[in-house]
């Protein structure tokens, strides 16, 4: 027969332990901080694969726009889809069409269709001087170059230093499919980042 227990005793039964809830919350919260740091580094990737890209400038032709060892993100994703068109005054990056290993970045001045001449170093396109406030004097050459229509699908680029550019005056017009990407912000170094004008 088992002995009767008074209500005073049962008052002073040991509590089962409380399970902590704090353990959990921070297994929770660090699941979620690694998955939302994954998917972070996911769109990351696709951005970059897809839409921008990171390259160097190698050279002083385009300067004062572009500088050597320069870092900037170029747009790959509208010229590759055919989303956007490529303007006069776009500064592109393209294979070069004489060692297509090798990728050169200048400014369109021509497009399909129009007539271009280097008059002195001054640029005329389809009859008219070419405003070019993006190519100081000091940046100017004294070249010519003899009146060409562009023909279709092909472009007519130019580097900014005109003294010490290699371009389309003289090898040619770059072929639509060689122009992979527009460039459109300097990220390094710190003084020069911006937009590509």
């Amino acid at each position: 027969m088992s002995e009767p227990v008074s209500s005073a005793a049962s008052q002073t039964l040991p509590t089962p332990p409380q399970v902590s809830e704090r353990p959990k919350s921070v297994i929770i919260a660090t699941v979620a901080w690694l998955r939302d740091l994954m998917l972070s580094a996911l769109i990351a990737v696709l951005v970059i694969l897809f839409l921008y890209r990171p390259v160097k400038v190698e050279g002083t032709s385009m300067m004062p726009s572009l500088y050597d060892q320069e870092r900037l993100f170029i747009n790959q994703f509208s010229y590759k889809f055919g989303l956007g068109d490529i303007k006069r005054g776009d500064t592109v990056v393209f294979w070069y069409p004489e060692d297509t290993t090798k990728s050169y970045i200048k400014r369109v001045i021509g497009l399909p269709g129009d007539t271009i001449a280097v008059d002195d170093g001054y640029v005329i396109v389809n009859g008219k001087k070419l405003i070019e406030n993006y190519v100081p004097l000091e940046y100017r050459d004294d070249r010519s170059y003899a009146a060409r229509v562009v023909p279709p699908d092909q472009y007519f680029v130019l580097g900014d230093d005109r003294i010490s550019s290699n371009d389309s005056r003289a090898w040619g017009f770059v072929p639509r499919s060689y122009i992979y990407g527009k460039a459109v912000f300097v990220f390094w170094p710190p003084e020069r980042v911006g937009t590509v004008r």
